[in-house]
């Protein structure tokens, strides 16, 4: 799914999170979107989301004006928060179905899918047990794996590497990703982390005060640094050191 912000504002109160940001997102990516705190990477995500509704501007979904009303566009996005929306009574097992059914995603194979992903992600052990009973990195592994199964056009996810998770469940993460980006699937994520983003991204998205500072492919930053095995800390050096 392509995806288009023209002259997306965001503010809240005098604060411009997204400050007339305009992207030209293509399919078949990961997307790495970094910034210091407050930087506009997680309003970034829930505006693609339909969560939040922009102040001026507009997001296009293939050419189609994209609204909070439109939920059949809405159901082709998945919006993985750093803390992830469960039914903290219910089972794993039950707040996966209870996702994928939200998104019409609980057809045929569908059990096969996730008793695979469940075994995976080391929670099938695990499946029948109410989520308020786990630790933060089961939690967002529950999540995952209902993102996994849902298998939607745009998958937006905020910090997944500081979720938590354990080593086993970051390296499925990638994997599937990665996969995922193989099959047209559009992926991106926030981080923190730049030698994370430095390993994992196709694209680097650098917000800086609300303004989109880069949106370019590893290997042209890479070109255009001095520092070629440290391309992100340099980036955010010239941050720093830059006008503000």
């Amino acid at each position: 799914m392509k995806i288009e912000l023209r002259g997306l504002l965001k503010a809240y109160r005098s604060t411009r999170a997204l400050d007339y940001v305009s992207l030209e997102i293509e399919p078949g990516q990961i997307i790495s979107v970094l910034g210091v705190n407050g930087a506009g990477k997680t309003t970034l995500l829930r505006c693609l989301a339909g969560i939040a509704a922009p102040d001026a501007g507009g997001i296009f979904l293939e050419n189609e004006e994209f609204h909070r009303d439109r939920l059949d566009l809405r159901s082709r996005i998945y919006l993985m928060p750093d803390f992830p929306f469960l039914f903290w009574e219910q089972s794993i097992l039950r707040n996966i179905a209870m996702i994928l059914r939200l998104y019409n995603a609980d057809g045929a194979g569908t059990e096969t899918r996730v008793l695979q992903l469940l075994r995976e992600f080391d929670l099938l052990p695990l499946a029948f047990r109410p989520v308020n009973s786990l630790s933060r990195g089961q939690l967002y592994k529950t999540g995952l794996v209902a993102l996994l199964a849902a298998d939607r056009e745009v998958w937006l996810l905020d910090e997944p590497f500081a979720s938590g998770m354990d080593p086993q469940g970051i390296d499925a993460f990638r994997r599937y990703a990665r996969e995922a980006a193989s099959r047209g699937r559009t992926i991106l994520y926030t981080t923190q982390i730049l030698d994370i983003a430095e390993r994992f991204s196709d694209r680097v998205c650098l917000i800086h005060k609300g303004e989109i500072r880069a949106f370019d492919p590893l290997e042209k930053l890479r070109a255009q640094a001095q520092d070629k095995d440290n391309v992100l800390q340099e980036m955010f050096r010239q941050l720093r050191e830059g006008p503000s």
